[in-house]
């Protein structure tokens, strides 16, 4: 048990030197709480919604997959924002999802189930193991920060695809950010993510681009417990990349993005819990639960450090009110353009970018050769490069280690049974 407690990180005492009340209640920390749960509620529900319209799965599945993961998510979010005083986003894996689209070619959904539940127990043992946090803290930081890059690049660009598709939505929504950000007398005011919000959705409304939902919709989700099949072909297919996309690629961005921002995210912690909920969210029908990167990523993008989990918390609200109202989202995610969408995420995710950038590229002091590793590494992550159903960012670190080392060996000169490497 003493072994255990050492492993699993305790919340901090850090409650004296949180702001209480109205002063944790930064506008801009709350906007991108605001901000980051419709970013989430939105261009990633298309994920979900393309798997299953490929698979033709039933509006029911489908419902208590967007339940388990909002509502799980939500909770979870909100428990360990307020234990540890810090902002923790948990939503679903989107890589673990895009694996379905060509899963469920040839298994059935139930396999695909069976293989959430075993990947949750895998998660959730190797968060006890505490590896993880010892494996995540040799990664070096300027190549994890250049994986990152390569992840929210895309996102960045859909500033220019939303401006091209929608441009008077896109352009309202970057001349308010521009305006607040630029003139900080009025953004005290405005946070500049909140004006683009405003203006973007008075604008999509007026011009007809706004949600449409049917009167005989039925507004609360009802989930249903999806019976799982325990197959050797879907197990040696969907387990170990669902594991991978979680840790080596989900985890690792949001504990990068956090840690750049100052805070100390509990990695084991944050693993057991989400091999728990992989487990209850495989139980509805959902792909397992990560530690979302572009989510915390918002969250930390403007406002005061201290004031970061409240907005966390409000993300949290409002993903379980989300998962409540899973057909109603449905509804909405489908009628409505998902430029608008793409610009918000866009505008959201350039200081994060910027903050990307700067840490993966920022101590190379002019050496070309001490580039090479992170710039292969970002080079690798933009490329989309998938091999055995495993993701560009997971082969992208492992490239960008690799080259890290050696690089490192050749500097130090090592000697290794008596024979100088390099």
């Amino acid at each position: 048990m003493a072994s255990l407690k050492f492993i699993l990180e305790p919340p901090e005492k850090v409650g004296e030197l949180q702001p209480r009340g109205r002063r944790a209640l930064d506008y801009n920390s709350m906007t991108n709480g605001l901000v980051a749960a419709i970013f989430a509620a939105t261009g990633p529900l298309a994920i979900i919604l393309a798997v299953a319209n490929s698979a033709g799965l039933q509006n029911t599945i489908v419902n208590s997959w967007v339940f388990a993961a909002f509502f799980t998510g939500g909770i979870f979010t909100v428990l360990l924002s307020l234990a540890y005083r810090q902002p923790i986003a948990i939503a679903w894996t989107m890589p673990g999802a895009a694996l379905l689209i060509s899963a469920l070619d040839h298994m059935s959904f139930s396999q695909a189930v069976g293989a959430f539940l075993v990947a949750g127990l895998v998660i959730f043992f190797l968060g006890l193991s505490g590896v993880v946090s010892w494996v995540m803290e040799k990664f070096p930081t300027d190549i994890v920060m250049a994986m990152v890059a390569g992840v929210f690049l895309p996102f960045a660009l859909n500033l220019i695809h939303g401006l091209q598709e929608v441009p008077v939505i896109a352009g309202v929504c970057i001349v308010a950010f521009l305006i607040l950000t630029i003139f900080r007398s009025v953004g005290r005011f405005c946070p500049p993510m909140f004006g683009a919000l405003l203006m973007g959705m008075l604008v999509a409304v007026l011009s007809g681009d706004g949600p449409v939902i049917s009167p005989e919709l039925s507004w609360i989700a009802t989930p249903i417990l999806i019976r799982p099949e325990f197959t050797i072909s879907a197990m040696i297919e969907l387990v170990v990349p669902l594991v991978i996309s979680v840790l080596a690629v989900q985890n690792i961005q949001g504990v990068s993005v956090l840690t750049a921002a100052g805070y100390r995210p509990p990695i084991n912690v944050l693993t057991v819990v989400c091999g728990y909920g992989s487990f209850i969210m495989g139980i509805f029908g959902s792909v397992p639960t990560c530690l979302t990167g572009p989510a915390n990523a918002i969250l930390v993008s403007s406002g005061q450090k201290g004031t970061h989990f409240a907005g966390a918390i409000l993300f949290g609200v409002l993903f379980a009110c989300i998962g409540l109202l899973a057909p109603v989202l449905t509804e909405v995610a489908t009628s409505m353009t998902p430029y608008f969408i793409m610009v918000l995420g866009g505008l959201a995710m350039l200081p994060v970018l910027s903050m990307a950038f700067k840490e993966a590229f920022s101590a190379l002091n002019g050496s070309s050769r001490e580039a090479i590793p992170p710039l292969i590494t970002f080079v690798v992550t933009i490329s989309n490069f998938s091999l055995l159903n495993i993701a560009a960012p997971f082969w992208a670190i492992l490239i960008g280690c690799l080259l890290h080392l050696i690089l490192k060996l050749n500097q130090n000169k090592i000697m290794v049974c008596g024979f100088k490497l390099m």
